[in-house]
C-alpha cells in the first residue's frame, strides 16, 4: 500500500485534515502517516478532541513550539526529515500557511519527496505576513498545487506558474466539508447558548487576534472601540484568544463586551449557526461564517477570500470603529443569498483523487 505523510501543526489544520483522512480510509488504498510538529500549543488538544473530532491520532508529535520563526522553522525541518527517512512516503501533504507548511515541504522536497499542498494560491500580498511568506515559498516547490477558489487558481496564473512543472487543481474548499460534517454533530451544542445565556440570532460572534491588531495597541483600541459601540445595540461574545488578552490587560484595556474562555470547535460551530452575524480578523473563520450563512465584518485591510467581499458576503473594514459600526448595520439589514457556490463540493473526494493520480 502507498503511503503519503501529513504534516500538521495547529488546531485548524487537524480539522480540515479530518477530512480527507476519513476519505482515505473508506477508500482503503492509501496508508497516511500523520505528524503533528506541535507548532501551535493547545490545551484542548487532548485525547478527547481527537475522539470526538473522529480525528486520527498522529504517529508522531514533535512538540516543537514558543520559538521564534526561524528557530522554529529549522527545527521542524530537521525532525520531520528524520521522520520521511523512516517512513519513505510517495508525497508529503501541507496544509495552509504555517511554520509546520514550509518546513514539511521543504523537508520532503529536499528528499525527493512529492510535497501536494492543500489551500495553494491564496495571497494577501502583504508580505510583512510570515503567512504570506510560507505559502508563496510552499507553493514555489510543491507538485500539486490544490486551490480552493478560482480566484486562487488565478493568482498562481498570474505568477507564472504555468511555466513550471506543476499541476495545479481548483479543487474547492476542503473546510467547506469539514464544516458540513461537524455542523450536523454540534447541533446538539445547544446547551453552551444556555450556560451562556446567548438567545438565537440575537449576538455577534467576534474574534480578534491577528499579529497585526494586538502588536497595534492604537490599532486594537479602536477595533474594540468599535466592537463596544456595536454591543450598545446588539451583544457582542468574544472567546478571547490568550494573546488578546494578554495585551488587554497589560494596558488596563477594559471593554463593556462578552468576554468567554476559548472554546472548542463543536462549541465554536454552535455560535457561528446561532450568531447574527460574525466580525474577526481570522481568515478561516470568514469562511465558516459563510458556510453557516452568516455575513462577516472583517477587522483587517485585506482577505485572502476576495469573492466573500465581491460577493457582498463580508466587508473589509480594517481597524477603523466608524466602518466596522457602518458594515455591522449594513449586514444586520441586508438579506444575503447564501445559496451562491462559491468553494465547490464533495472537495475530500476530489482531493484524494488528485493525490492518488499524482503517486500512482
Amino acid at each position: 500500500m502507498k503511503k503519503i505523510v501529513t504534516i500538521l501543526g495547529a488546531r485548524p489544520q487537524f480539522v480540515k485534515a479530518a477530512v480527507l483522512s476519513r476519505v482515505i480510509i473508506k477508500h482503503n488504498e492509501l496508508d497516511e502517516v500523520i505528524v503533528h510538529t506541535g507548532q501551535h500549543y493547545d490545551k484542548n488538544m487532548s485525547s478527547v478532541f481527537f475522539e470526538e473530532m473522529q480525528i486520527p491520532v498522529p504517529k508522531y508529535n514533535l512538540n516543537i513550539n514558543r520559538l521564534s520563526h526561524g528557530a522554529m522553522t529549522g527545527q521542524m525541518l530537521v525532525e520531520i526529515e528524520e521522520v520521511l527517512l523512516v517512513e519513505k512516503p510517495e508525497a508529503v501533504v501541507v496544509y495552509g500557511d504555517t511554520n509546520s507548511t514550509l518546513a514539511g515541504a521543504l523537508a520532503a522536497q529536499k528528499l525527493g519527496i512529492k510535497v501536494v499542498h492543500i489551500e495553494a494560491g491564496l495571497r494577501s500580498f502583504n508580505m510583512s505576513m510570515p503567512e504570506e511568506v510560507n505559502r508563496i515559498l510552499t507553493d514555489r516547490i510543491s507538485n500539486l498545487l490544490l486551490c480552493p477558489t478560482q480566484t486562487a487558481m488565478d493568482n498562481l496564473e498570474e505568477e507564472g506558474f504555468k511555466n513550471h512543472d506543476i499541476r495545479m487543481v481548483n479543487s474547492g474548499d476542503i473546510m467547506k466539508d469539514a464544516v458540513e460534517f461537524y455542523g450536523a454533530l454540534s447541533k446538539e451544542k445547544v446547551t453552551f447558548l444556555e450556560e451562556h445565556t446567548l438567545t438565537k440570532g440575537d449576538f455577534v460572534l467576534a474574534t480578534i487576534h491577528r499579529q497585526e491588531n494586538t502588536d497595534d495597541v492604537d490599532a486594537l483600541k479602536e477595533i474594540f472601540e468599535g466592537l463596544a459601540t456595536v454591543h450598545s445595540q446588539k451583544q457582542v461574545v468574544m472567546p478571547l484568544h490568550p494573546r488578546t488578552k494578554s495585551i488587554l490587560e497589560t494596558h488596563q484595556l477594559n471593554y463593556p463586551i462578552i468576554f468567554i474562555d476559548p472554546v472548542g470547535y463543536f462549541d465554536m460551530l454552535a455560535l457561528l449557526q446561532n450568531c447574527a452575524l460574525v466580525i474577526t480578523d481570522s481568515g478561516g473563520l470568514q469562511k465558516e461564517a459563510f458556510f453557516n450563512k452568516k455575513a462577516c465584518v472583517i477587522a483587517r485591510k485585506e482577505t485572502e477570500w476576495v469573492e466573500l467581499v465581491n460577493h457582498g458576503f463580508a466587508t473589509l473594514v480594517g481597524s477603523n470603529a466608524t466602518r466596522m459600526q457602518e458594515a455591522t448595520k449594513h449586514h444586520l439589514n441586508t438579506q444575503h443569498d447564501f445559496s451562491l457556490s462559491l468553494y465547490g463540493n464533495q472537495v475530500g473526494e476530489r482531493i484524494y483523487e488528485e493525490i492518488r493520480k499524482l503517486i500512482s
